[in-house]
C-alpha cells in the first residue's frame, strides 16, 4: 500500500523515507513513572505510533473515568484499531473523590480481569495499563497480580505500565523505564489544568 502523506508536511521531500525492520521482533515491557507530567501522554504517543504501523492496541485506564479527557474523543477520530477503556472511578482519596477505597479497589480488580483477558488473548500488539503503578501504590491492585500480568504476556506483545511510584519489582521486570521528573508545574503557580495539555 503506498504511503499517503496528505496530512504530513516535510520540509525536504527530496530526502528518501526508509522503514526500519528489526532483525528480531521482541515485545517490550515499558514503565513510565515519576512525579512529573507526561506519563500518560508518552503512552498515548506510543499508541499513535503503533496506529501508524497498523497495530492493534488496547489502553485500560485504571484511575480515569470520572472526568472527561481528550484522548477519549481523539481515539474515536483515529482511523486505527485502538480500544480505550476507562475502568476507573477517579483518583482515589484526592480532589473530593466521593468513592470509598473499597469501591475503587473493586473497579481496579475488574480492570485487572479485563487486562488479563486482553494480554493473554494474543489479539493485541500493544497494551497500555494506564495509572496501574498508582493502583499498586494505593493498594487497589496487588503487586503480585501485576507481576503475574507481566509474566503472562505473549513474547511479541508490547506492555506499557504508567503511573507514579512504580514498584522496584516492576522496574526490575521492565525492558525500558523512563522517569518523568517535575521541575515546575503550572498547578503550583495557581493555574488550573488546561484542556488539550493536561487532560
Amino acid at each position: 500500500m503506498p504511503y499517503d502523506d496528505r496530512k504530513l508536511t516535510r520540509l525536504n521531500p527530496q530526502i528518501a523515507v526508509t522503514t526500519l525492520e528489526p532483525d528480531k521482533r521482541v515485545g517490550l515491557v515499558v514503565v513510565l513513572t515519576g512525579h512529573g507530567k507526561g506519563k500518560t501522554s508518552s503512552a498515548l504517543g506510543m499508541v499513535v505510533r503503533a496506529c501508524g504501523h497498523g497495530m492493534k492496541v488496547c489502553m485500560l485506564q485504571f484511575m480515569k473515568g470520572d472526568l472527561f479527557t481528550g484522548e477519549w474523543e481523539a481515539v474515536k477520530k483515529m482511523d486505527c484499531d485502538v480500544e480505550l477503556v476507562a475502568t476507573g472511578m477517579g483518583f482515589c482519596g484526592i480532589q473530593g473523590n466521593p468513592y470509598s477505597h473499597g469501591e475503587h479497589r473493586e473497579a481496579a480488580q475488574r480492570a485487572l480481569v479485563m487486562a488479563k483477558e486482553r494480554i493473554t488473548s494474543g489479539k493485541y500488539d500493544l497494551i497500555v495499563l494506564d495509572e496501574i503503578n498508582n493502583a499498586i501504590h494505593l493498594k487497589l491492585v496487588d503487586l503480585e497480580q501485576v507481576i503475574d500480568l507481566i509474566r503472562s504476556k505473549p513474547p511479541l506483545l508490547h506492555l506499557i505500565l504508567t503511573g507514579r511510584d512504580a514498584a522496584p519489582e516492576i522496574i526490575a521486570l521492565a525492558d525500558t523505564v523512563s522517569e518523568v521528573r517535575e521541575i515546575t508545574h503550572a498547578y503550583r503557580k495557581g493555574i488550573e489544568p488546561q484542556p488539550g495539555v493536561d487532560y
